[in-house]
């Protein structure tokens, strides 16, 4: 099987997790990929779009797309697989507004599809209402990249961790009163952030890791409690909550807001808590702080929750769904 895969970005993380860690395992398969960054210009875009028909199915990574493209697209496409793990159609600065254009071009690539493959049941359940052939893959890790058999450096302090980009830093900032608040009572706490961009604080020391694909397995693993803090509107509940999952793959009890995936991911696997607001926060920290038995026991569901979000389990899932035969 040949697949045309077309997504805006392969560099991004989204496209990454999503089928660039199941390259290597889908030819194992006999299902041959072919990636292709999306043009820029329209002539350069069509011209892709017309190679279409030398495929077996084409595999769309979360680009919406205009009347113009998906008319060439689909005129040339023998099958179109439309995969997303954001909530594309709402708008990640004005959630509350409804956004006419994204909607729109969401609603015409997802009708389009022969079959949608969504990152959550939130967000399948925005495609259903335009597509009757709509699937739900979560967004998979590379687990054996998480060695948790090596001893931790025992140097007497704790560190919370925070892992993600400049454009998701604002949530963790929504926490500075907390981390100063916790940082008083507590001289021994740290706040580690692995990312592209950073925070400060007053009664907290922030260690400042720059994220990168080879190293962000160790960086978490040297931690203790993770952090996934969100706002809760239309576009954070279609988050997959794959930081979540990394804090489990290195054995990390996990503090979430209690928002889309973040409270299944907690409550199915009880290796962690959920907090809503400063108070909760701060209490939540405090009582991971404290209580290093209960934290080694969440560490321990947390990473055999976590197997079933392994790459090599759901490369499987994948298989089958690009199976032409399936479609």
């Amino acid at each position: 099987m040949k697949l045309l895969v077309i997504s805006n970005n392969p560099d991004r993380p989204s496209f990454r997790q999503r089928i660039g860690i199941y390259l290597d395992l889908l030819k194992e398969s006999n299902i041959e990929c072919d990636v292709q960054k999306l043009p820029r210009y329209y002539l350069k875009r069509w011209k892709l779009f017309k190679t279409a028909k030398n495929y077996d199915a084409v595999f769309l990574h979360k680009k919406a797309l205009n009347l113009f493209d998906a008319r060439i697209l689909r005129s040339n496409a023998k099958k179109i697989i439309y995969d997303f793990d954001d909530a594309i159609m709402f708008s990640p600065h004005k959630p509350q507004s409804d956004d006419k254009s994204r909607m729109r071009t969401f609603r015409r690539t997802a009708k389009l599809a022969d079959i949608v493959i969504a990152g959550n049941d939130y967000l399948g359940k925005h495609a259903t209402g335009f597509n009757d052939n709509v699937m739900v893959l979560p967004t998979g890790l590379e687990l054996d990249e998480y060695k948790i058999d090596v001893a931790k450096t025992d140097d007497g302090k704790i560190r919370l961790v925070w892992i993600g980009s400049k454009s998701t830093l604002k949530y963790l900032a929504e926490l500075k009163p907390v981390f100063e608040e916790v940082g008083s009572k507590c001289d021994n706490v740290i706040l580690r952030i692995i990312a592209d961009d950073f925070i400060d604080l007053e009664n907290m020391p922030v260690e400042k890791y720059r994220w990168s694909r080879e190293s962000q397995a160790g960086d978490l693993m040297e931690c203790d409690v993770g952090l996934a803090p969100l706002p809760d509107n239309r576009f954070t509940r279609g988050k997959c909550g794959f930081k979540i999952l990394q804090y489990f793959a290195a054995a990390l009890p996990v503090v979430a807001s209690p928002v889309g995936v973040n409270r299944k991911f907690i409550d199915e696997s009880d290796a962690g808590i959920l907090a809503e607001g400063n108070k909760e926060w701060s209490d939540s920290l405090l009582k991971m702080i404290e209580s290093k038995q209960v934290n080694a026991m969440m560490s321990q569901k947390g990473r055999g929750y976590v197997c079933s979000y392994n790459s090599k389990v759901l490369a499987k899932k994948l298989t089958e769904l690009f199976n032409i035969k399936a479609l």
